[in-house]
This record gives C-alpha cells, structure tokens and sequence, in this order.
C-alpha cells in the first residue's frame, strides 16, 4: 500500500458503493457530488486500480472495486465496534461472548451446549438466531466470536472455517398424551396414520428421517414442516402432531412442553458442531465450549 493512502478516500468511496452511486453518496454524506468524486479518484490513484466502471446511467465496481469493498467492510466494521470495546475496557468486567444459533438448532441443546459456559460471573451473552449462510456471512466480519449449528460449515474459497464437533444426540418421537395414544402400540408403523410434523428440508437430520423412513417402508402422514426447531415442539406440543426431537433435551422437553416420548428413531441421531474462522481458538469462553471434543 502507498504512503498516500488516505482513510477518507477510503471511506468515501465505502459510502459510494454502499450508496449504488456518488449522487446518493454525497447525499448521504452531506457534501458536494464532485467533492466525493475527486475523492474516490484520490483514492484510485494511491491504489494504482480503477475501482468503479460506468454501466448504463451508474456505476459498478470492477474486480478491483469488489476487493477493496470486502476490506473495507472489515475495516469500518471494526471501527464502529471501537466505541463499544472501549467502553466495556472502562466499566465493570465483563467476558463478553456473541454467539449465532443455527435456526434449525434445537433450543433447549443450545441451551445445554453452553452450559459450560454460562456460569461465568461476568458473563455478558449475545445469542444471534438465523440461516447458517447468514451467521457465517456475520462470523467473516468478526460480529461472532462462534456459531453453533447442526452441520459442519460449508467449504468455502473466500473464508477459512473451522469446524468443531460437540457430540451428538439419538433421535425419539414425541407427541402429546393423546396423539401418543392415538398412535397406538404397532411402532413404527403406526407413524403412517397418525399426523407428523417434521424439519424442513433441506437439512441434516430431515435427510436422515427420510432414510429411516424409507428402509421400514413407512409413508409418513406429513402435515407440517418447520425451519426453527422451537416452532415444530410447539405445534407439537399443541396436539398437532408427532415429532422427532433430540433425546438430550429429554427432561427439558417434558417439562416445557408436556409430551410423552413415543419410541425411539433407531439409527439417527442430530450432530452439533461450533465453527469458528481460526484453527487455534483464542476467546478462553470458546475454548472452554470446545473442551469436551478436544
């Protein structure tokens, strides 16, 4: 990088592609159109690179505009976290930890995974729900010490993840008292003819359902489909259907939502894994997650 590579002009041009365009940019920023222009040509010039190509009425980044926006994310990202990191710095100790849940993660094992670490007296816990693809978009731009999910990360050229086992959990059909009466005593062919709620495909554990499924020649009465594994227990528990959950969470499951355990789902079982984008972890309240599959 040149010596007169200046932030500003960084920033300026940040602004431009955020914006789609100098006009809007100089709008939002409160200054003159040609001020921002002169700016991010300032800035084309410490790189040696042209960084927007005119396309139609607008503009576009080129490749090199396209790299110079990935570092800028970091960088600004960084910047609006330093008001917050100085201030923890100065107030009462905390240990902070952001973690990103998995939707499709069974809530009471999440709650279960971080039992190591949420005895820590200072603990100050950022719980983020969303789509794996999402939270890992979050994990590259440092917003997430370590996500949890139900599969390992994907391979990906742009980013390195590491991916962490933490255990595994059998799988069982639960249901209300009279849904699990209903099904009566001929399983697992009673789950033909009685009402199931299931995962949403695509995801892990769905896949193994279906095989299960598949080799007791059972066609399921499917009535329901869910992302977030919270929702599926709840319409479960609300006699709307059978449905798998991980016997982990078994005394949890019982207690918050009043269900009987059907029977077994022999053979499949839910994995849990934490990701992280380095391979030596650093956060000591990771590392202590990480512990038991060290």
């Amino acid at each position: 990088m040149s010596a007169s590579f200046n932030y500003k002009h960084l920033y300026y041009f940040w602004v431009v592609a955020k914006e789609g365009g100098i006009s809007r940019a100089a709008e939002k920023l409160d200054m003159a159109v040609q001020t921002v222009s002169a700016q991010v040509r300032e800035l084309e010039r410490s790189l040696g690179y042209a960084l927007l190509k005119p396309a139609g009425r607008g503009l576009v980044l080129t490749e090199a505009g396209q790299a110079a926006l990935k570092q800028a994310d970091l960088i600004f990202q960084l910047g609006e976290d330093l008001p917050s990191k100085v201030r923890d710095a100065v107030s009462a100790p905390t240990v902070r930890l952001s973690v990103g849940v998995c939707d499709s993660l069974p809530k009471l094992v999440v709650h279960r995974l971080l039992l190591p670490v949420i005895a820590e007296p200072h603990l100050h816990l950022l719980c983020h729900e969303g789509r794996l693809d999402d939270l890992l978009g979050d994990q590259a731009l440092h917003r997430l010490d370590v996500v949890l999910a139900d599969r390992p990360a994907p391979a990906n050229p742009n980013i390195k993840l590491y991916s962490h086992a933490l255990g595994s959990s059998a799988i069982a059909w639960y249901g209300t008292p009279a849904m699990v009466a209903a099904a009566g005593q001929d399983f697992p062919r009673c789950l033909a003819d009685v009402p199931l709620l299931l995962p949403l495909a695509p995801s892990p554990v769905r896949d193994r359902l279906n095989l299960w499924f598949e080799q007791r020649a059972v066609r399921p009465r499917l009535v329901g489909e869910f992302a977030d594994s919270a929702l599926l227990k709840t319409f479960g528990a609300s006699g709307m259907g059978l449905f798998p959950a991980a016997e982990w969470a078994h005394d949890d499951l019982l207690a918050h939502y009043a269900v009987q355990r059907l029977g077994p789902c022999d053979g499949v079982s839910e994995q849990f894994f934490a990701i992280g984008t380095e391979k030596k972890v650093h956060h000591p309240l990771v590392q202590r997650l990480l512990q038991p599959a060290m």
